[in-house]
């Protein structure tokens, strides 16, 4: 059985906790708990070089790490339900929208970034989540944007799929952040449509079991 090594706020572990729920997959899941430095373990480190979590741990051993590759992983290795149409336009819009928040989005607002403002140049906490609202209503701007448009029940397609699997966390973090959601009523139409769904509701971080251990 595969084990996945992640913190339940975590957005990069949401996604595979979805990713693994929608694909059926069966997995051991051990928490790292990234407040008290976990990640910085030995034991860790030899999973990911970098410390990070989501860590994907196959039956053999293999390693692997960054939630887009290992979802990628997922796509190729359980034939369905299928995150990515087969359509190269198609795909390629999908993953475009996807990297807004997991390249352009996420990373500006993780903890070790916050962290890194305050300690570095002498922030306050409101000042830090100032700074996470301002990358997350520039990110969700575009995205609304675009999904105001759409022609299918989710993004683009007509069941949640890789783009989903994505917004779904950056919307639990952008409500903790105090982000204005009214503002991207399109996007919230999209995950409240995911968050009914057995598959999101069970990854939830507070619906894992190292919920609220700070």
């Amino acid at each position: 059985m595969m084990t996945l090594y992640g913190y339940w706020r975590s957005s990069a572990s949401y996604r595979l906790r979805i990713a693994l729920n929608i694909k059926g997959v069966d997995y051991n899941y051990v928490p790292v708990n990234l407040v008290k430095g976990e990640q910085r373990s030995a034991a860790h480190l030899s999973r990911n070089a970098q410390g990070y979590v989501p860590v994907l741990e196959l039956e053999d051993g293999t390693c692997l790490t960054q939630s887009l590759a290992v979802m990628d992983y997922l796509d190729a290795t359980f034939d369905t339900p299928k995150f990515m149409p087969r359509d190269p336009i198609l795909r390629s819009k999908i993953l475009s929208a996807a990297l807004i928040i997991a390249a352009d989005t996420a990373p500006l607002q993780n903890a070790s970034v916050l962290n890194h403002i305050k300690s570095e140049y002498t922030q306050d906490q409101e000042a830090a989540l100032a700074w996470a609202r301002k990358w997350i209503e520039n990110g969700f701007s575009a995205l609304e944007t675009i999904a105001a448009e759409r022609e299918t029940a989710f993004l683009y397609t007509d069941d949640p799929a890789f783009f989903e699997i994505c917004l779904v966390p950056q919307v639990y973090n952008a409500r903790r952040f105090g982000v204005d959601m009214s503002a991207f009523p399109a996007l919230l139409e999209i995950d409240s449509a995911c968050r009914i769904r057995p598959e999101f509701a069970n990854a939830a971080p507070e619906n894992q079991i190292d919920a609220q251990q700070n």
